[in-house]
């Protein structure tokens, strides 16, 4: 795949750029590894410091930083916007915590004194996705860098005017040289990389098997990955929900970033008792929803991010109709107008053997699913490989308890939209991968856990 920026609402190629040589990777790799023999002597006081300069600048250039994500990737502005002011948080977050979630443990053996320290392992790569090209880097680069490790970014060749300009931004901030560099490859790079002995560990978010290669690519010299892959996650709503708010928080979790979210909700499984209602009012409130250019404030859907993606979902709706589902609203690409658009889209009555019910569809399509009961509800919840995140909707304690405990997934949120926080750790089970990002388990996945025993 070409490295190239090219504007998904028109088709235009704005930009194209050349692959780092061997030679310029093997540079950059030396220098990552040079940075961080200095750098993790360096003390947390001194980068907070940067971590919250880098912050000022991202609320300072946010809108700057929002156009350059919508002109390559499709997102409408004002979401690309919040997402910079997002990055942000996560860096004030980890400016401020880090010390505290760095320090040492104390614990109570027949040593005079014995201890867990937390300490750096060194270089760290990250694979990230085009989806959210700001905040998916933030989220690993805080904690990475306030933990003392050093980071190389290999992102999504979609976006690479995004991965110039953060590494910009770090270096803005006062981050030594070296401390956070892209690299601008392919993907046939990534493996190579990884086995450098000068990379101590990787992280990516993405497909299953783009997951699947770089555990394997890192399996083989024994380093630790952080994955966090797709996701089909359920949006269960029982007969005593609040129906208005969980009508509204539905629209919205399954359009968010037109759809091409991991996180978003994808399966609507509704309480028999509250069904017609729900599916009336959830056809009327995506055919109210606006496609169209994503720099006006008024457009609620932009385009898909490529070409490709547009024509997979395409296929997998038709595929799912011709199974025997219902199409109830949309269902087709908009091909009077240039770019990648495709129209919010609602499939029903989907037979128990489709392929649809096994898939992740990354754009505007939702998959509506009617139920018996809570058994029913958790069972087809379920019943999918996948296991990121869950919504319920019910005001029955009982109930909320079970989903609590009983939902298959990495997060549960109930009565609420899904959402990373970096308060809270974010990440899956199943075939949505595995490890943690944010909050004090995410700094903690690339640091080597040590027993202090002295006597």
């Amino acid at each position: 795949m070409a490295i190239a920026t090219i504007n998904p609402t028109t088709g235009e190629t704005v930009e194209t750029f050349e692959p780092l040589t061997d030679a310029a990777i093997e540079t950059k790799l030396g220098l990552a590894q040079t940075a961080f023999k200095q750098y993790q002597r360096l003390p947390f006081e001194q980068r907070s410091i940067w971590m919250q300069k880098a912050a000022d600048i991202l609320e300072r250039d946010r809108e700057i930083y929002g156009k350059m994500m919508t002109l390559e990737m499709g997102k409408t502005l004002k979401s690309a916007i919040a997402e910079v002011e997002k990055c942000a948080l996560v860096c004030r977050y980890y400016a401020k915590n880090a010390a505290q979630f760095m320090a040492d443990v104390p614990a109570s053996t027949d040593a005079s004194s014995s201890f867990v320290r937390y300490q750096p392992l060194g270089v760290i790569l990250a694979v990230m996705p085009w989806n959210f090209p700001f905040w998916q880097v933030f989220r690993f680069a805080a904690p990475t860098l306030m933990a003392g490790n050093v980071g190389l970014l290999k992102h999504a060749s979609n976006v690479p005017q995004c991965a110039l300009k953060i590494e910009e931004i770090f270096t803005e901030a006062g981050f030594p040289e070296g401390v956070f560099q892209t690299l601008l490859v392919g993907a046939d790079k990534v493996g190579k990389i990884v086995a450098d002995d000068r990379v101590k560990a990787a992280t990516l978010t993405g497909s299953e098997p783009a997951g699947e290669s770089l555990a394997a690519q890192a399996g083989k010299s024994l380093k630790k990955v952080v994955l966090e892959l797709g996701g089909s996650d359920p949006f269960i709503v029982m007969s005593s929900a609040d129906l208005p708010a969980a009508l509204s928080t539905a629209v919205t979790s399954r359009m968010l970033n037109s759809g091409q979210t991991c996180v978003a909700a994808k399966r609507f499984i509704l309480a028999e008792e509250i069904a017609e209602e729900f599916i009336a009012g959830f056809v009327e409130k995506f055919e109210q929803l606006k496609v169209g250019d994503p720099m006006l404030p008024e457009t609620d859907i932009g385009p898909l991010a490529t070409p490709a993606i547009l024509k997979e979902l395409d296929n997998q709706v038709q595929a799912c109709i011709a199974s025997g589902a219902k199409l109830l609203t949309g269902g087709r690409a908009l091909s009077e107008k240039a770019g990648n658009f495709y129209l919010p889209t609602i499939v029903t009555d989907i037979p128990l053997k489709a392929a649809a019910r096994q898939q992740e569809f990354f754009g505007p399509v939702a998959l509506v699913f009617r139920v018996a009961n809570i058994d029913e509800a958790i069972e087809l919840a379920n019943s999918t490989s996948f296991g990121l995140a869950a919504t319920a909707w019910t005001t029955v304690s009982s109930e909320s308890d079970r989903f609590m405990n009983e939902l298959e997934a990495g997060a549960v949120f109930i009565n609420g939209l899904v959402k990373s926080d970096p308060r809270l750790p974010f990440g899956g089970i199943k075939r949505s991968g595995y490890g943690r990002e944010l909050s004090i388990q995410g700094i903690h996945e690339f640091v080597n856990i040590k027993t202090v025993w002295v006597k």
